[in-house]
């Protein structure tokens, strides 16, 4: 009904993009993120749900729908008010082994139904009572409406709206965001500019970096099926990376992009090698960008020659100056980026992305109020065969999220653990050459890694991110 409809506008070309391959390919559940939090404390559900309802009323995505059926180009539409879906479930009951095998059943349930992108809201939130004062909270949404990015924004939201309810107050909240104005940034930014760069970036490109030396071909899974390893670095390894790279002017991202630069090197036998990194997409230019509640990640390709003879620091240096420079023209869609190379028909460009958080995305986990959150868990899957996924924090967590068809587990851990002796090397010898870093995975004892978990995951293409120092 017209009276329902607060606005219209197009959809970004990211956006775009994901409503294509969603409609082309729903048994996919593409672009499907789920986020599990265990947290503790006197729960009042009635605020609670209040809160999801105003954190809609403030953000105009979460009350975005999707329009495309005769028309030459979708268009979002935002509505005057949505009833955020809130579920609540209680299974003090059940003995805490099988709330594990509930809790198991329940997403995987979750994640096969589908969002309809022509109804708002496209979220949706589930409350499981555990124990008297402990509960999961499971969180899913479709990444059209919501990056990685957004998710803290969003549930900051909620929390301090449910803790001024608590207390009989109306929270202190600045106005909410409004994506129709990262739609007009977009607008007015220079194609011809950003293609040019493209072009000259990946200049000589012909087709992806291969994985083929690593590939199983696991033809018994026919059905496309991702996993998920990580491991942690020690403490004290990631304290002399913290500085390391405060001292030279890098980012923790470089390191880990780096490191698996040098990897691609040693893997593919390439010195020219390509992956993809993905960026916030927020630009600093845009007033009210980093608090606007959204669709706004890209994935972009990095081109970097390795040359063996090079030393680490400059070569880092190198690879942060193009960090920087891809940056600048973040805005331009991959699928116009793709015809900037020599690399044609329907081929994917990279095979391989990585992905660093950051801080800010992981600060709203201490800082729940009255409700003390223990534990956070996302599942998601993105459409390359490996996904590398740095994660800051007093040990640096460095997960691969990976396709089972085509790589087995024995593989992935060997990955990851070149990747941390690679780390390890850096810290141990910053002024090395490419050449002898890459030797210690050569002259590598044998190292048992501390493997955090290996878990099924989701469909989607786009993790949470900023993986460029603003």
């Amino acid at each position: 009904m017209k009276e329902d409809i607060q606005d219209i506008y197009p959809l970004s070309p990211i956006q775009h993009g994901m409503l294509f391959h969603s409609l082309h390919a729903p048994e996919m559940e593409l672009y499907h993120a789920q986020s599990v939090y265990t947290f503790s404390g006197n729960l009042n559900l009635a605020a609670f749900k209040y809160a999801w309802q105003q954190v809609a009323t403030r953000h105009t995505m979460l009350r975005t729908s999707f329009y495309w059926e005769e028309l030459d180009k979708p268009l979002q539409v935002v509505h005057q008010q949505v009833e955020v879906p809130v579920e609540y479930q209680d299974w003090q009951e059940i003995n805490p082994l099988e709330q594990q095998e509930h809790l198991q059943s329940f997403l995987n349930s979750d994640r096969l139904r589908r969002f309809d992108f022509s109804q708002a809201p496209l979220m949706r939130v589930a409350i499981i009572q555990i124990q008297e004062h402990a509960y999961y909270l499971v969180w899913s949404s479709n990444l059209i409406v919501l990056d990685g990015w957004s998710y803290p924004l969003v549930l900051n939201d909620v929390i301090e709206i449910y803790e001024a309810y608590c207390q009989g107050e109306d929270a202190s909240l600045a106005d909410g965001s409004c994506f129709k104005d990262y739609i007009k940034w977009l607008k007015q930014q220079d194609s011809s500019k950003a293609e040019e760069f493209w072009r000259q970036h990946l200049h000589g490109v012909k087709e992806a970096t291969p994985l083929r030396n690593l590939e199983s071909n696991n033809l018994s899974y026919l059905e496309q099926r991702y996993e998920d390893i990580k491991i942690s670095l020690s403490e004290a390894t990631t304290k002399n990376l913290y500085l390391l790279a405060r001292q030279h002017h890098l980012t923790m991202s470089t390191l880990v992009q780096g490191a698996w630069a040098i990897l691609l090197y040693h893997y593919s036998g390439k010195n020219d090698v390509v992956y993809g990194c993905t960026t916030s997409g927020r630009p600093v230019d845009l007033e009210g960008s980093e608090s606007m509640v959204g669709e706004m990640v890209n994935t972009l390709p990095v081109n970097i020659k390795v040359n063996m003879h090079e030393y680490l620091l400059p070569w880092l240096q190198q690879l942060q100056n193009q960090l920087i420079d891809i940056r600048e023209y973040e805005y331009y869609p991959l699928v116009d980026i793709q015809k900037c190379s020599e690399v044609r028909g329907n081929v994917t460009l990279f095979e391989s992305i990585v992905v660093f958080e950051n801080q800010k995305t992981g600060k709203f986990l201490e800082e729940w109020g009255s409700l003390n959150i223990s534990e956070k868990t996302e599942y998601y899957k993105t459409n390359y065969p490996l996904t590398i996924v740095g994660y800051p924090g007093s040990e640096l967590t460095i997960g691969i999220n990976y396709d089972f068809r085509r790589f087995d587990g024995a593989t992935i851990i060997n990955i990851l653990e070149h990747l941390k002796i690679l780390l390890e090397g850096m810290v141990m010898n910053p002024k090395v050459r490419l050449q002898e870093l890459l030797l210690l995975t050569e002259q590598k004892p044998h190292i048992q890694l501390s493997i955090l978990e290996t878990e099924m995951s989701l469909d989607f293409d786009f993790v949470s991110t900023n993986s460029i120092a603003r």
